[in-house]
């Protein structure tokens, strides 16, 4: 089992649109990063936690928990014309962009950003390392266990 960070922009899909949708359950659309599109399509797999961050908003931090619950497949918004999302490149035979679906685990109260920056035990934590702006990178299991056990609070 692997642990991850996904950010996800809070006006287009928050942790309370996990939470509200069918069955708990979201596609991760939109990755336009290599990288990113490389770790759901070669590494992440069924079960695999997720740390729910809200990025790109007045105060960004990890806002809940999730769980990967899908194989990878490609992602239909590289396909519509109409989609800010829409890779003119890409092709149903040949896809450039991967994604897999989350399910809802809880609401967390916010961590901030600077909270996570306090904390010497998240120090090598990739969110956190100037200049990142990938918004899908992995944690470790200390990482993992130190948020959930330490600083993860269930949301009022």
């Amino acid at each position: 089992m692997r642990y991850w960070l996904m950010k996800s922009e809070p006006d287009e899909a928050s942790i309370d649109d996990l939470a509200n949708a069918a069955k708990r359950t979201l596609p991760w659309t939109g990755v336009r990063n290599y990288q990113a599109r490389n770790f759901m399509r070669d590494i992440m797999q069924i079960g695999d936690g997720v740390l729910f961050y809200h990025s790109s908003c007045p105060e960004p931090g990890i806002a809940g928990l999730a769980e990967v619950s899908s194989t990878p497949y490609p992602d239909p918004t590289q396909f519509d014309p109409k989609s800010p999302y829409y890779d003119a490149k890409s092709s149903q035979e040949t896809p450039r962009w991967m994604l897999v679906d989350v399910v809802f685990k809880k609401k967390l109260e916010l961590i901030p950003l600077a909270a996570l920056r306090e904390h010497e035990a998240l120090a090598d934590m990739r969110v956190l390392a100037r200049g990142n702006r990938l918004s899908i990178t992995p944690v470790t299991d200390a990482e993992w266990k130190f948020i959930t056990k330490q600083l993860a609070k269930p949301a009022v």
